[in-house]
């Protein structure tokens, strides 16, 4: 069986945090033009060990074989929340194989002499508080406090609620509260946003015959009546246009939204996920609304972090998983070491992955007699960019604030990852942290185009943006670290969140495998990948294990 001590030096990303300096190689703008003096680094999940699994058989023999009860392939939030939940319920010998550096998908963070910043997901919408299992969690990471003796609910840390002021629109070249346009709009198209609204009120509080809600996180808990079901058949812009919402600018707003959590536009957002992202917010809480968000200068980071930091089996960073085997005690996985370039079988009862469907998929080739349908799934490239700033020029308007959003441009803006420190001056060094969905119609092509883009051209690209709001920012600028993730999230296209294929995609096989990734739930937010990796963990747990004869 596993020996913790043997993993101690090799896992010191278990131990120590994801809370890494930029490890790639530095990075120069091109000289001669005004950004000639930022340096910085270029970096981004590890695809290219990752393409090792399209081509396995170069890969060399195994030289050692592990043993462990269950394996989990994948370190993301699925992965950490089912490791958290096996130790929870005293499942033993667990052990945790991640080809990144470091854990938590593309909740990652980095860290410098300024703050620490998000790499991904930087905030968590106040959770309705029947989802219990995710209020236990917030309540041992310390982000719930306690519990109102009279009305029952949640006590927020108030140093992990967003602080004031929480968000601005630059809209014709002045900075407005709040992120729905409203400077400068006509009567017509806010009475429009008016409507919708409503629309929205009313579907937050609807129930289908079912008795469920509606719309509900986990949305595996929400109705499952035709007539909110159907939704998912349209895209979320027919729907607009169906209830006559034409409004320019409510459509740049529903573009941003969609952008925002799904990497997507409305024309390609299932109707039923761009209504989700607002009917299902019923976060209550003592101090807090459902309007109210969860953030930390290392974005969701913190919670990644804490899943981890809540159970205590080994995790093997840098180990690509490429191959599944079916013994007569279980399974056996063949896993690559990318920092010693050795191979290694792994052998465990049972393996539990936390991987995106399109490693999920080769992953399993090799089972027999596997009935386990094949989800087709958009993933979409995002970019994200640290910037370390001396200052930050302001325009007219509302003043800096932890959500900042450029009206008309490609990105969703940035967050000052600062924002939380509650320093006194708001004028000097901070980081902001820029996120860039690339929203083509054509994901493949746009995610080869991203990782041929050089370290300069996305400076570059991202410094013209930021300069529209902030002239010269270039000169403030003392570092920019860029990430670029070639599948950031899964696109919840039309027809892909109440497909049937999504949920027999989940089924275990043979009590043997056990499958767990926001993939499965056809939206990427960390409640779902924490939900996914609960009912998989619950599952595995409930399974009569193997026997030798299986």
């Amino acid at each position: 069986m596993i020996n913790r001590r043997t993993f101690l030096q090799r896992s010191g990303l278990g131990l120590a945090g994801t809370l890494l300096a930029p490890t790639s190689l530095l990075h120069s703008c091109r000289p001669g033009t005004a950004r000639a003096h930022i340096q910085g680094s270029l970096h981004g999940a590890n695809h290219a060990t990752g393409h090792v699994l399209r081509q396995p058989d170069r890969l060399p023999p195994p030289t050692r074989t592990l043993r462990t009860d269950v394996l989990i392939v994948g370190g993301g939030v699925a992965g950490l929340a089912a490791r958290r939940e096996l130790a929870r319920r005293g499942k033993q010998e667990v052990l945790l194989v991640e080809l990144d550096e470091h854990v938590g998908g593309n909740s990652a963070g980095g860290r410098n002499k300024v703050s620490a910043y998000p790499w991904g997901a930087h905030y968590l919408p106040v959770p309705d508080p029947r989802n219990r299992e995710l209020l236990a969690f917030l309540q041992e990471a310390g982000t719930i406090s306690g519990y109102d003796a009279t009305s029952g609910l949640p006590i927020y840390n108030e140093y992990h609620l967003c602080h004031d002021p929480e968000e601005r629109l630059l809209l014709h070249g002045h900075w407005q509260q709040g992120l729905v346009p409203d400077l400068g709009v006509p009567a017509a198209e806010k009475n429009q946003i008016a409507r919708f609204f409503r629309l929205v009120e009313e579907l937050r509080h609807a129930t289908g015959a079912d008795g469920l809600d509606a719309f509900r996180i986990p949305l595996d808990a929400s109705s499952g009546d035709a007539q909110f079901r159907q939704l998912d058949a349209l895209s979320f812009a027919e729907y607009l246009d169906q209830q006559g919402f034409t409004s320019p600018h409510l459509r740049w707003y529903l573009d941003y939204c969609c952008k925002d959590d799904y990497g997507t536009l409305a024309a390609h957002t299932s109707a039923w996920a761009g209504l989700h992202y607002f009917a299902s917010r019923k976060g209550r809480a003592h101090n807090a609304t459902a309007a109210d968000v969860l953030t930390w200068p290392q974005g969701n980071n913190f919670l990644a972090e804490s899943l981890r930091k809540q159970a205590d089996s080994p995790i093997l960073p840098h180990t690509l998983a490429y191959q599944l085997e079916e013994t007569p005690a279980g399974l056996a996985v063949l896993c690559y070491d990318a920092a010693t370039r050795h191979t290694m079988r792994i052998e465990a009862r049972q393996v539990l992955l936390a991987t995106p469907e399109f490693i999920t998929r080769r992953l399993v080739a090799g089972l027999p007699n596997l009935a386990r349908p094949a989800l087709a799934l958009e993933h979409v490239p995002w970019v994200v960019a640290n910037l370390s700033v001396a200052g930050l020029p302001q325009g007219p308007g509302r003043p800096l604030c932890w959500d900042n959003v450029l009206y008309g441009t490609a990105s969703v803006g940035y967050v000052n990852a600062t924002h939380q420190s509650l320093s006194l001056n708001n004028h000097g060094p901070k980081v902001i942290t820029y996120y860039l969905p690339l929203t083509g119609p054509h994901a493949t092509a746009t995610r080869q185009a991203a990782y041929r883009t050089s370290y300069d051209e996305w400076v570059a690209r991202i410094l013209a943006e930021l300069e529209t709001a902030h002239p010269n920012l270039a000169t403030f600028v003392q570092r920019a670290d860029v990430w670029v993730w070639g599948h950031g999230m899964v696109a919840p296209t039309p027809g892909t969140i109440w497909n049937p294929v999504r949920k027999a995609a989940m089924q275990p096989w043979q009590n043997k495998v056990f499958f767990a990734h926001t993939d499965l739930s056809g939206v990427s937010i960390f409640e779902e990948g924490f939900y996914q990796g609960l009912r998989a963990a619950t599952e595995l747990l409930a399974a009569a294990p193997p026997t030798a004869n299986a």
